[in-house]
């Protein structure tokens, strides 16, 4: 197949886009690296280095490359930016997901994998672990944006033919998450443990989130390429951990000892996220293989051998 992976230079994008190339597709990333970086680029992939918001540069890259499926991950995705700079991230999140949507029917894309979110989306819910049928209350005009994004892809499909599959995230980590970024905590966290520093809990400790393992995301972009299209999947492991868990799962890997610092909680920050994986399990035959204090050793070790 013929798949371009928007956002490719990026964390979860790259290892989606070496699973594609090493089964053989023929892949080409598009991403403006402002956030991605050349060294996650596969070498056996094309790149076309373009901007999502510049809508003559897409129509550009898919003619060239004429994509039979398009997994995209180009995104803002903080959401303490989505709260300063909320222009921004809709222009990003919206603006370049109308440019592609119009860019993929001009070009005859079959299919449409999305990465969207699901705390951001979610917001704070009656239901935990929350399933895809959970009503939708963001908190931040990220998950507005994210959960907009969503809604042009089922219009494209009623208006156009585009076939689509949603996949909404808990808190991926792994290796290549940007230990200087905004998100990320475990990578941020690790990184701040490697050189010393002391990582700063915003609030008492008790948040909880559902850390997912990058290799398995990656995993189930493998899946969405042949499964029945146009529906929705959370991608989490249905467990919950506090950010004081998190915190003393890295120190114990960084070998850390000191404690962290506790700061306010920030606006717009979910207090609980947990997502039930039950529908992707069944219907895309889908599992998390990778335990929390595992993925975790392995992300404190690539971060290791970045120093």
């Amino acid at each position: 197949m013929r798949i371009l992976v928007t956002g490719g230079a990026g964390f979860i994008a790259s290892h989606i886009t070496d699973r594609y190339v090493a089964l053989g597709h023929q892949v080409a990333v598009l991403d403006n690296l402002s956030n991605g970086k050349r060294e996650n680029l596969n070498s056996d992939a094309w790149f076309y280095e373009a901007d999502l918001t510049e809508p003559d540069c897409v129509m550009t890259v898919l003619e060239d490359f004429r994509p039979e499926i398009i997994n995209h991950h180009a995104a803002q995705t903080s959401v303490a930016t989505s709260v300063q700079q909320p222009r921004f991230d809709a222009d990003t999140n919206v603006g370049g997901m109308v440019n592609l949507l119009t860019a993929a029917v001009a070009f005859g894309v079959g299919r449409v994998i999305y990465s969207s979110t699901g705390g951001a989306i979610y917001g704070e819910t009656d239901q935990i672990p929350t399933p895809e049928d959970h009503p939708l209350r963001p908190l931040s005009p990220y998950g507005c944006s994210k959960l907009c994004g969503e809604h042009y892809l089922s219009t494209w499909h009623r208006l156009h033919g585009l076939e689509y599959v949603i996949f909404r995230y808990g808190n991926v980590y792994g290796p290549r998450q940007d230990a200087l970024g905004e998100a990320g905590v475990i990578s941020i966290f690790g990184g701040l443990m490697l050189q010393g520093k002391q990582p700063t809990i915003f609030g008492a400790g008790h948040k909880t989130r559902d850390y997912v393992y990058v290799g398995d995301v990656a995993e189930a972009s493998v899946l969405a390429l042949q499964v029945p299209g146009n529906d929705v999947y959370n991608l989490a492991t249905g467990r919950q951990s506090t950010d004081q868990e998190v915190f003393d799962a890295i120190a114990a890997a960084a070998d850390y000892e000191g404690p962290p610092l506790y700061g306010p909680e920030r606006l717009g920050d979910l207090q609980h996220s947990c997502l039930d994986n039950a529908k992707a399990r069944q219907a895309l035959g889908w599992q998390p293989q990778v335990a929390f204090r595992e993925g975790v050793a392995q992300t404190v070790e690539w971060l290791r051998s970045q120093e």
